[in-house]
């Protein structure tokens, strides 16, 4: 047996044997990735298992279901300090029928009573974040052998009802990004309309004219014009624009 296999399977067996979780809860985090080409989700491969999940984990009693977020975010991938937004509660009957764990156990020849908590209903919290997905590194965990960035349009094979929340997740993230794009810290401090049109044509699947683009940001009332960019170019130079202050709301 390899090393890494040894930790992998003690890894296992001091999380079942846990009993400071909250019963049949747990969080899920969706992170899609942006790099003015296309929208992408972080996903995690279980050892073993030609399988994919989201970073996910159970809650402690003694932690606030966002701090829980923060936690196995950090726990599942190295990423933290980022602006999660809880966007749905998964609570399907179905949602965890598909035996995940009791392979990934099988495979590690780990012998659980089929009464355990962790075969049991789970209802789900998600949570997620946009970020540009090429000036971070993510690693993966113990619990997983691979971490790798997925298109949202062409996902593998995935675990529970991840797929689900991925979708609900990106419909989350469409409909409330005029309000929480400052949030997500894409952007410079300040860019040009732009700049701003090409992150609003990868998340949202669609292109825009420039004009009506530009018009229905200004009457949002969220930007501040700045000077003028000037590159040395002969093309007319383009204005900045920042973000009004005080813009972000963080709701627990």
């Amino acid at each position: 047996m390899r090393i890494e296999d040894s930790r992998n399977i003690q890894s296992l067996r001091e999380l079942i044997d846990a009993d400071n979780f909250v019963e049949h809860v747990s969080v899920d985090c969706v992170i899609f990735g942006y790099n003015k080409e296309k929208l992408r989700v972080l996903l995690l491969k279980y050892h073993d298992l030609d399988i994919w999940s989201l970073p996910g984990g159970f809650v402690f009693n003694d932690e606030d279901l966002r701090q829980a977020a923060d936690r196995v975010l950090y726990e599942r991938t190295h990423l933290k300090n980022l602006f999660l937004d809880q966007f749905h509660t998964f609570g399907r009957i179905s949602r965890t029928e598909n035996n995940i764990h009791q392979t990934l156990l099988k495979n590690k020849g780990i012998e659980v009573p089929k009464d355990h908590w962790i075969f049991q209903r789970f209802i789900t919290v998600g949570y997620c974040s946009l970020i540009n997905y090429s000036l971070v590194d993510t690693f993966p965990d113990a619990f997983n052998e691979m971490c790798q960035w997925f298109d949202v349009n062409e996902l593998p094979n995935m675990a529970f009802d991840h797929e689900r929340i991925i979708q609900i997740g990106l419909r989350h993230l469409r409909k409330n990004l005029d309000t929480q794009i400052v949030a997500f810290n894409l952007l410079p401090e300040k860019f040009t309309m732009n700049d701003l049109q090409k992150l609003y044509e990868i998340v949202l699947g669609e292109k825009f004219r420039r004009n009506n683009f530009q018009r229905k940001m200004l009457s949002l009332g969220t930007l501040e014009r700045q000077e003028k960019l000037f590159d040395g170019s002969p093309n007319k130079a383009p204005y900045l624009y920042k973000f009004k202050d005080n813009l972000v709301d963080y709701l627990d």
